[in-house]
């Protein structure tokens, strides 16, 4: 028959307002209160963020609720276990003895257990003479049993959590890739829209993003990234509803027959005539011989070389990239942005950037790049311009070039390493750059 119930640590431990709330909330759980240890147990390993309970500490817990022979625990049992340090330090995985007890103390702070120390700070329990117990100094699990249900709301509070982050981070992934995709399905389709802008937008919010963010800042960037995703969503559908399926593809310089594969140059002596800018039908003749496809990247790039230089690290290795170096064209060739607006309107921002290049690659043999990208706007409206005969006629230019220097006695010679990493042009095209203007 039990005495008296200790309610203050062994030795030099103080005791704590905590303490004592702690040992009134054990007393205070209902009468004939039962709950399974292992699902407790499992709770609080769930909850043990918000409890403040540490790993090394559980598995003190988890040594602890094993010296207690039910498998549930109850208000109208013993609730009290008396490990030596020993015992506990060999089911704790041979846990070193001063850890023992600062985890003992960190189980003892959160309210997983409560202090019954005896006189001499040693854990025992005396029994009577029918062996039932009479008194038990040791370790208390009561707190296990009256806060169950609370740290069952806990785990299910940190799995609601766990699931809100891998939504999120699903989220996240999905705006990503729907983001990049469509904004490179708006550059490979000739989608008018400031597709430039639109990217730098994309890696601005991905930058502010770490490499391990707490949910909130997961909801915030997709949130940004949303609003993105509608503008470029928007202006992909509009595009789309806009098209005529009936309309004549030899009207759009993007969707043009190929019917003269001849003829798919523009004279190189008009692109560097400083005072040409408008240009007659003439000199637009070829443009319902050029091909259907899109400019490759390689040959644009190989036909304006100058371009790299405008590009971050010097290296351009997507439509994307090519792009962004448009913008820091623009103000260095003088030219405003009401005139690389209507541009971009006339001519989809990639066939705006590649004439852009183009222009850049010959400025110092234009007067005025914002007037020649006016008149080439111009024609564009029309549909007398396309970005095709410029690249045409300054890659024909630099093989022109490659050739007569490898002619010139003390050329440079045609070696492997000049050409390492060019874009190479099929033969075909070759054969046409080469072929006599008619």
């Amino acid at each position: 028959m039990q005495t008296h119930i200790t309610t203050t640590p062994f030795g030099r431990r103080p005791l704590t307002l905590a303490m004592m709330a702690n040992q009134a909330l054990a007393k205070a759980m209902p009468e004939g209160a039962r709950v399974q240890k292992w699902h407790v147990f499992k709770s609080i390993r769930e909850a043990k963020d918000l409890i403040g309970a540490t790993d090394r500490s559980l598995a003190i817990l988890n040594a602890l609720l094993s010296f207690h022979r039910d498998i549930e625990l109850s208000a109208d049992g013993e609730l009290v276990v008396w490990p030596s340090n020993e015992q506990l330090m060999a089911r704790a995985n041979g846990m070193p003895a001063t850890t023992l007890r600062r985890h003992l103390a960190i189980l003892v702070g959160c309210g997983l257990i409560i202090r019954r120390d005896s006189p001499n700070g040693k854990r025992f329990a005396r029994k009577g003479r029918g062996g039932q117990i009479e008194q038990a100094y040791g370790l208390d699990l009561s707190p296990i049993v009256a806060r169950a249900e609370e740290f069952a709301e806990l785990a299910e509070t940190v799995q609601a959590e766990k699931r809100a982050y891998k939504t999120a981070r699903e989220r996240l992934t999905l705006l990503r890739r729907d983001i990049v995709k469509m904004i490179d399905a708006g550059l490979q389709e000739g989608v008018p829209g400031n597709w430039g802008k639109m990217t730098r937008t994309y890696q601005g919010i991905i930058g502010r993003l770490p490499r391990t963010a707490p949910r909130q800042l997961l909801d915030d960037i997709c949130e940004d990234l949303y609003l993105v995703w509608i503008e470029i969503r928007d202006a992909l559908e509009s595009f789309t509803n806009s098209q005529n399926p009936d309309a004549n593809e030899s009207h759009s310089g993007r969707h043009i027959q190929n019917s003269k594969p001849d003829s798919i140059f523009e004279s190189e002596h008009r692109l560097g005539n400083k005072e040409e800018a408008g240009g007659s039908d003439a000199e637009t003749d070829n443009l319902h011989s050029l091909p259907k496809r899109e400019l490759p990247l390689g040959i644009v790039l190989d036909a304006c070389g100058s371009w790299r230089e405008l590009a971050k690290d010097g290296e351009i290795r997507n439509w994307r990239d090519f792009l962004a170096a448009a913008e820091v064209a623009r103000p260095l060739l003088g030219i405003s942005p009401s005139a690389w607006r209507d541009a971009c309107a006339a001519l989809g921002e990639r066939q705006a950037s590649i004439t852009l290049a183009a222009i850049y690659q010959r400025s110092e043999q234009i007067n005025s790049a914002g007037g020649y990208l006016r008149s080439l706007t111009d024609r564009a409206r029309g549909g007398k311009f396309s970005a095709w005969p410029m690249v045409m006629a300054l890659l024909r230019a630099k093989l022109d070039a490659e050739k007569a220097a490898a002619e010139t006695p003390g050329g440079p010679p045609d070696d492997g390493a000049k050409r390492e990493g060019r874009f190479e042009v099929s033969e075909a095209l070759l054969r046409s750059l080469r072929r006599p203007k008619s």
